[in-house]
């Protein structure tokens, strides 16, 4: 078994994301109605399928990612498409002179998208936001590999951990956004980027594990 794939045929990484999103376009947007403006699964359906249009044959996993990021960014508005954007623009960046991706790889993927995000974002953990599925997930990520866990064990243990932070928003109250003017009031239901992060690691995770 293969610890590693090639990124020219990593375009199928993205082209599933693109598909799991469209899939979860009305469950993130009832996710974001409950304490944001309801748009969340709409906007980024939006901006998914038209990164679907722009793929081609030609393109590996770094091109594509790079694709859906610039797409994100130009063109879907509100916080999301920025921060979704600029994610998974670092991840092309650190992968773009790879022909191999390997667990090292991915790792660094993920430490470049959680730096972005964070960096633009200004968002910690206990904040109610992605931040709060991406966090926990690039940490037990790193985690598993210093155990010597294999790339796909380490992806299963990075989408628990991702899980777990995701059901974590919960209980916590919004300190960003626009739900952050709820308060105490925003306790109770999952953030929506926390949500769409979870179902992002999650397409990637299965997907890479199927070409390892």
């Amino acid at each position: 078994m293969a610890d590693q794939f090639a990124d020219k045929g990593g375009r199928i990484v993205v082209q599933n994301l693109i598909e799991t999103i469209r899939e979860n376009k009305a469950y993130l947007s009832e996710v974001d109605g409950a304490i944001g403006d309801g748009d969340h699964g709409i906007n980024m359906a939006k901006g998914f399928t038209l990164t679907g249009e722009r793929l081609t044959d030609q393109m590996g996993c770094s091109e594509s990612l790079k694709t859906l990021g610039r797409t994100l960014v130009m063109e879907i508005g509100g916080a999301m498409g920025p921060l979704y954007g600029t994610f998974f623009k670092a991840l092309a960046g650190a992968c773009s002179d790879k022909e191999q991706i390997d667990a090292q790889v991915f790792g660094q993927m993920l430490e470049a998208g959680y730096a972005a995000v964070v960096e633009l974002g200004q968002a910690r953990v206990g904040d109610k936001t992605l931040v709060d599925t991406l966090h926990p997930a690039l940490a037990e990520y790193k985690k598993a590999l210093g155990d010597g866990a294999g790339f796909k064990d380490a992806l299963q243990r990075m989408v628990q951990a991702a899980q777990q932070g995701k059901e974590s928003t919960r209980d916590l109250a919004a300190k960003l956004g626009r739900s952050s003017r709820l308060g105490e009031r925003s306790r109770g239901v999952l953030d929506a980027g926390a949500a769409s992060c979870y179902l992002i690691l999650k397409s990637m995770a299965d997907t890479i594990s199927g070409l390892l």
